[in-house]
């Protein structure tokens, strides 16, 4: 059985992203804590949760029902309600990291923080597994290793591909302004610019499929050494079975 790390923000992460993740890695038998920036429990971002303001075509950027209620059932777990603090996590005293995604302004503290970065390097620097999903990946780009290049440098990888953040963004700048564009670069070409080659980014099929606890299977996923890295929602179920599977060789 490993314990396994998940950080998050404050507010405004993506719920599925976290919640799958959380059932999966509970339901093989595994420990999950979590961490956010001021130790308080974290709040998803509300509009995914609910899909308020998602109306129409828009509906397909809400969390599905049964993923909202794997949430619900999250925000009831112990360890969710009692995180720790960034700041006071030994990562050492962790086998394995899940970083989570999401869109929102929310994010951007998780984003950008120290705290995390260090968590991240520590992982990395120990090669114990680590899975990423959707702007989760940006974390992780955003870490320097000792030669000062990213952590990410000469591994693949994919995140929320431009096909899918630039769609999401033009559909719902109308009516929800700039929620759906966490920073004016998208992920990919951020984390395109900090790798060994461009081409180590894998962006995925245009059109992506979802998948649910019955289609476990169905996502995109990119596994390269000790990381697994995913898209958006959609890939969770993937990314979270594939993730156990690494896990049993600790």
């Amino acid at each position: 059985m490993a314990k396994v790390l998940m950080i998050l923000p404050n507010e405004e992460f993506d719920p599925t992203e976290a919640c799958v993740p959380w059932q999966v890695l509970q339901q093989k038998g595994h420990e999950i804590y979590f961490a956010t920036g001021d130790g308080t429990q974290a709040i998803c971002d509300q509009n995914t949760l609910s899909g308020a303001g998602l109306d129409g075509m828009l509906k397909s950027l809400a969390a599905k029902p049964e993923n909202a209620k794997i949430y619900r059932k999250m925000e009831k777990d112990n360890n969710f309600q009692n995180p720790l603090l960034w700041q006071n996590v030994k990562p050492g005293d962790f086998d394995a990291l899940v970083l989570p995604g999401g869109h929102a302004p929310g994010m951007k503290p998780y984003l950008e923080s120290d705290y995390v970065f260090s968590i991240c390097r520590n992982f990395f620097e120990r090669k114990a597994p680590v899975a990423s999903i959707c702007h989760g990946i940006l974390a992780l780009a955003r870490t320097k290793s000792a030669d000062e290049k990213s952590v990410l440098h000469g591994y693949q990888v994919t995140s929320l591909n431009n096909f899918q953040e630039k769609i999401a963004y033009k559909m719902t700048k109308k009516t929800m302004g700039t929620h759906y564009q966490t920073y004016p670069e998208t992920v990919q070409d951020e984390v395109s610019r900090l790798l060994e080659k461009a081409a180590d980014f894998k962006p995925g099929s245009i059109y992506p499929t979802f998948g649910s606890a019955k289609h476990p299977n169905k996502g995109f996923t990119v596994k390269d050494r000790n990381l697994i890295s995913a898209r958006w929602p959609g890939d969770a179920y993937k990314l979270a079975y594939e993730f156990a599977q690494m896990l049993e060789a600790i």
